[in-house]
Formats: C-alpha cells, structure tokens, sequence
C-alpha cells in the first residue's frame, strides 16, 4: 500500500464519459482508473487493474491536465482499489479547480482525501471497515445469486440513512439474477436496480 507517496499514483486508465451505474448514471464524468487491488473479487471485470507497472505513474498535475483540458468538471476515481493510496493531494488539486470528486472504493481501507460523493462497492472477500460505511453516500451491492440479498441487507443495515441503496447484478449472470432482483426490489422498495447502462449504449 502506498500511502507515503503523495506527488504521483498509478493509473491504469483514463477518460472522459457517461457515468454508466448508480445515482448518478447518465452524467458527464473524468473517470480515472487506478491500478493496484488486493480484494481479489473473483468475477471482477478488470482483473488488469490489480497489478502495477512501473510505467503507470503519473504526477498529481498531469493528472488533474488530462481532466481539465478535457472539460470535465466531475471526476470518478476508481481501480483496482483506489482507498489503497494516500489520496489527500489528488482532491485538493482538483477541488481547487472546482472539480467535483467521487470515489467508488471497497472501504477495506481507510479514506483518505475529501469526497463530494463516495461509492461503496462491499465485497465478501475483504470487508468494509465502519469508518467507510458511514461516509457512503451509494451502496452498491452486487447480486450473483439469491443470498447476495441478505448479504446486500446486511451493510444496508450499516450505512447512513440518507445512503442510496443500489443493487446490480453481476454481468454474466444478469439474465439469471434480474428477475429476482425485480421480485425483491417491489416487496422492499428501499432498493433500487442499478444497471450497466454504459455497456447497453457502447460507451466506456
């Protein structure tokens, strides 16, 4: 974890798109993908994130260039897992610019920087810490089968009351899993379905 590194991060990708999951979903955003995870999800959909190349590092400046020469005015910071990096100087730069700033994190660590939205994607293999749970302004539970809705129950249970509360089905497994998703959301009607939209309409 490189928490003592401050004036560059790791990035695996980065662009300029629709927001394509969550409350926020249709909305302009920089997206900045993080490279380094050890959450280890095993349907995860960008296993090339987990590991981190010596070529991926990029200054805090050139990073907040990308976004500002291309008009963005939110960012969406995500991985990997991006909680695992110091993140204090990234926000700043950014907020300076009057630059919005999201994060979509596990919460297996500690947040670090200041967040206009935080995203918290739990996952069974490295649980939330209480900390996170209490700064998550979306839940986002993944559904792969019938007992990911008590396991979703659970840290909906954990978070602020104002927390959105999102459930998505696992991409390969969503023509299996939306029906029940469908059926649980109309008897608790707290939930909302969240749906890959960028993947439908064939933007990053």
């Amino acid at each position: 974890m490189k928490r003592n590194k401050t004036d560059k991060l790791p990035v695996m990708e980065h662009f300029y798109t629709l927001q394509g999951e969550g409350y926020h979903s249709g909305t302009a955003a920089y997206f900045i993908r993080l490279a380094g995870c050890d959450v280890g999800c095993v349907w995860c959909d960008v296993k090339e994130s987990w590991e981190v190349s010596n070529n991926q590092w990029h200054s805090i400046n050139q990073i907040v260039d990308w976004v500002i020469k291309a008009g963005a005015k939110r960012i969406v910071v995500t991985g990997g897992e991006p909680a695992m990096y110091n993140l204090n100087a990234l926000t700043k730069a950014f907020q300076k610019q009057n630059i919005l700033c999201h994060i979509e994190t596990s919460g297996a660590y500690e947040l670090t920087g200041h967040w206009d939205w935080v995203c918290l994607s739990p996952k069974k293999f490295k649980p939330p810490l209480e900390a996170v749970l209490q700064k998550a302004d979306e839940l986002k539970a993944i559904v792969f089968n019938h007992s990911d809705f008590e396991w979703a129950e659970k840290y909906a249970a954990l978070v602020g009351t104002n927390c959105k509360l999102f459930l998505n089905p696992e991409w390969d497994k969503k023509e299996q899993v939306l029906s029940l998703m469908i059926d649980y959301v109309l008897k608790h009607p707290k939930w909302r379905i969240g749906i890959q939209m960028h993947k439908y309409i064939g933007v990053p």
